[in-house]
């Protein structure tokens, strides 16, 4: 083997100084409160959907929203069905990693890996590699972790390790592994070994005409199989992935969404300010785990007002504009359950009943006016007296004076809004993010904002957004459309050393036969048993459109990122999803050489 180029300088995700505040993307609220998580640090992929998050001691990305955030430790992806002991030793420094080596393109190629496959004819900019092994690190946890205080900590909202440890906890274990990792010495399969897998699984009849797949090696980021793979497709919830890697890299892991109430223009009216938040919860027993809730702001408003007793509540929710429905969407997701009106103000996602189970909950048909109501009711102010209007600049006089602020609640942080998101493919989240990035980017937060600012943060990622056109967030409008191979690229770059605030997208990730929208597949359906823990995936699924793309493991335990989308099939999700699990359990079942 030739002798290495000169390694890149090694980079420090742990010991280098944050940059100082960006007020453009980051805004204060209340003087000197930042709104804003940290600047950009390093983190591992978590592990274990059952393991609920790390323990204390290293740091990753939380795994099930249903936990309520994570718990302190580590954890790997899980690739694998087969239950394993604990992961190799990582680095003698745990705040350190290896330094980074050249590219896989400056390598010769490994002499089991074959002749490399012919270009794929396309104008399309291809994602840059990275070294292979720090690649693996960060994809399965292996050795690097993050010690606390660190990064991931701030991005989820832990206090310092030192204020623990002064109290007198005692720090949990870490969670053992459920799932094998993936091998880093595994060989690469061949695309003439993946195309003889595949061939005669995407050209099933039950997938329709339009049977648009890309199969890359994560590593390499070598094409092992490509139809159709730069063309665009409608990619129903899959959308969730590029909605997930552009508001993580907009807004970072650790940034809050806030609701402030100030006071309005006449005595006693106080004014609810929705910033988007579309966790918001009522009170203890709202929807979302974590999230912030209108009784702690009624209580911070009656503070501030001291003597004075409320009389009315304004609802501003301006900093959203446009229609409250997306362009595109079927005539019946208003009513359907799955989608909702759009607003800055909202309670649990627009739902009537924060105790309903996910799926087709009823909404409000105005989500900021009842979230505006049940505020009412919390200051002891007559539901008649609640409006919509906007919060007064800050002037002087009056006790106290119009525009001042009389309390302050924030959000979860973004990383777990995307973990929830991609989980539970949360419809109304994922528009509240879009909504985050068209507001980083200083674009209207509104439908046309938000597709045009996700367009535009791809283009700024690297990636060829001629391939990604779209008119939401959450992948519910027909006019979307994204190629295979972008969607590929995506989940490269999330794994990439150089883009650890974008490792966020892969807890939520559903694994097969095991969790989220995946939960009841890979179980039963014939030819589909090999992908159940290995295949971990966010789908999507609309009328005559199906599609599928995220991570799988080979038989020999290579790490392969796939995507599949079908908007032309002639039947129902009974006959698709199966036809599309046969795929991916193809490539987890096999070696492809």
């Amino acid at each position: 083997m030739p002798e290495r180029p000169a390694p890149l300088p090694w980079r420090s995700p742990t010991g280098s100084p944050s940059p100082s505040p960006n007020p453009g993307r980051f805004p204060v609220v209340g003087g000197d409160r930042p709104v804003s998580g940290p600047s950009r640090g390093s983190a591992s992929v978590p592990v274990s959907p059952a393991s609920g998050g790390p323990s204390r001691g290293s740091a990753s990305v939380p795994v099930s929203p249903a936990s309520g955030g994570p718990s302190r430790g580590s954890a790997s992806v899980p690739v694998s069905p087969a239950p394993t002991g604990p992961q190799g030793p990582g680095p003698s420094d745990p705040g350190r990693v290896p330094p980074l080596g050249p590219p896989i393109s400056a390598l010769p190629a490994p002499g089991d890996a074959g002749p490399a496959p012919a270009p794929v004819a396309s104008g399309r900019r291809r994602l840059p590699v990275v070294l292979a092994v720090v690649l693996l690190l960060v994809l399965a946890g292996v050795g690097v972790v993050v010690a606390r205080p660190g990064p991931v900590a701030g991005w989820l909202g832990d206090e310092p390790e030192s204020a623990s440890n002064a109290a007198g906890a005692t720090p949990e274990p870490n969670p053992s592994d459920v799932l094998a990792g993936p091998d880093p010495n595994a060989p690469v399969p061949t695309p003439d070994g993946v195309r003889a897998a595949l061939d005669p699984l995407v050209g099933a009849a039950v997938l329709g005409s339009r049977v648009n797949v890309s199969v890359a090696d994560v590593i390499s980021g070598q094409t092992l199989f490509a139809k159709g793979a730069d063309d665009g497709t409608v990619p129903a919830s899959v959308t969730k992935l590029a909605t997930a890697v552009t508001v993580l890299a907009a807004r970072e892991p650790g940034y809050r969404i806030p609701t402030r109430a100030v006071a309005g223009a006449k005595a006693g009216e106080v004014v609810i300010i929705g910033g988007g938040d579309p966790t918001l919860a009522i009170d203890k027993k709202g929807y979302y785990p974590g999230a912030a809730r209108l009784d702690d702001l009624a209580a911070q408003v009656r503070t501030a007002l001291g003597g004075t007793t409320p009389t009315s509540v304004t609802v501003d929710g301006s900093v959203y504009s446009g229609p409250v429905y997306g362009p595109g969407w079927d005539a019946d997701i208003p009513t359907g359950g799955s989608g909702g009106a759009v607003t800055a103000l909202m309670t649990d996602g627009g739902r009537r009943d924060p105790g309903a189970e996910h799926g087709a909950a009823a909404r409000f048909a105005e989500p900021d006016l009842a979230a505006g109501k049940s505020f009412a009711r919390l200051l002891g102010v007559p539901t008649d007296a609640v409006k919509r209007g906007a919060a007064p600049a800050q002037a002087a006089g009056g006790t106290p004076a119009p525009g001042t602020e009389l309390g302050v609640v924030q959000s979860p942080p973004l990383i777990r809004m995307v973990d929830i998101m991609i989980s539970e493919s949360d419809n109304l989240v994922a528009e509240a993010l879009a909504r985050q990035v068209a507001l980083a980017r200083n674009q209207p937060a509104s439908f046309d904002g938000g597709a045009a600012a996700m367009d535009a943060e791809v283009a700024e990622l690297g990636l060829p957004a001629d391939e990604i056109t779209l008119s939401d967030g959450s992948g519910l409008s027909r006019r979307n459309r994204i190629s295979p191979s972008l969607l590929t690229d995506l989940v490269r770059l999330a794994a990439s050393p150089d883009h650890p605030e974008l490792a966020g997208v892969f807890g939520g990730l559903p694994v097969g036969g095991w969790s989220g929208t995946l939960d009841e597949r890979y179980r039963t359906a014939p030819g589909t048993a090999p992908g159940a823990g290995s295949v971990r995936a966010k789908t999507g699924t609309l009328t005559a459109v199906h599609s599928i793309a995220g991570l799988v493991t080979t038989a020999d335990g290579r790490l392969l990122t796939f995507a599949v989308l079908t908007d032309q099939v002639p039947g129902g999700k009974e006959t698709a999803q199966p036809a599309l699990d046969r795929i991916a359990a193809a490539l987890a079942g096999c070696g492809c050489r």
